[in-house]
């Protein structure tokens, strides 16, 4: 062999690992731009979910304000029927006062008073009546307790009274009157109930 020949073998064998490095260069250059292109998102993509996320906070807002919108209104509706239940609470007393003025008169010493002690008891009552009403007319009532079935939620024992007569647990004597105001109890009743009577009858829906 020449050495023409040996050169021309050398040669061909450094071309063949030129191109075998150019394709090498070349297929990494492709895998490069295809993971480039298959990395960068579809700008559909991104505005759906950009709008799913936007639609998702619109309804908790409108949840939250449609929550503080409620709460406001129950908050406004409570503070115009409760606000006077201090007020309420302390005319209560007042007439309490009032009532046993009139309960410290006996009805035999009524009777036979003169002009001048029956109006000033008259004029006693109207006091208590037109406080009274006052009252009932900024939501405050009085608890009709006399003959009702006890309720501990509107009634508060402070005796027993032994009375066959009428049901257990029978409201038969008023100590001191309660009120509600709106749907709560601005004072409970205090009372006196029968023992020792037949059980009350369970109503319809006691069930």
């Amino acid at each position: 062999m020449t050495d023409e020949t040996k050169k021309t073998g050398r040669e061909a064998a450094f071309a063949d690992n030129e191109v075998e490095a150019a394709v090498a260069d070349f297929d990494g250059a492709a895998e490069e731009n295809a993971a480039e292109v298959t990395a960068e998102p579809d700008p559909l993509d991104v505005l759906k979910a950009e709008n799913s996320e936007l639609r998702d906070r619109f309804l908790r807002l409108a949840a939250e304000m449609d929550n503080l919108r409620r709460r406001t209104e129950r908050d406004v509706k409570d503070a115009k029927s409760y606000a006077v239940s201090g007020f309420a609470r302390d005319m209560l007393a007042v007439s309490d006062n009032l009532r046993r003025a009139l309960d410290a008169v006996p009805a035999d010493q009524r009777s036979g008073a003169d002009a001048t002690l029956t109006t000033l008891l008259e004029g006693v009552e109207m006091t208590e009546r037109a406080m009274l009403s006052a009252l009932e007319r900024h939501g405050v009532k009085k608890i009709d307790a006399e003959g009702e079935k006890f309720d501990p939620n509107f009634h508060q024992a402070m005796f027993e009274i032994p009375n066959p007569a009428v049901p257990n647990n029978t409201v038969v004597q008023v100590v001191q009157a309660g009120f509600t105001i709106g749907d709560r109890v601005l004072r409970p009743a205090m009372v006196g109930v029968a023992k020792g009577g037949p059980k009350t009858e369970p109503a319809a829906g006691d069930a």
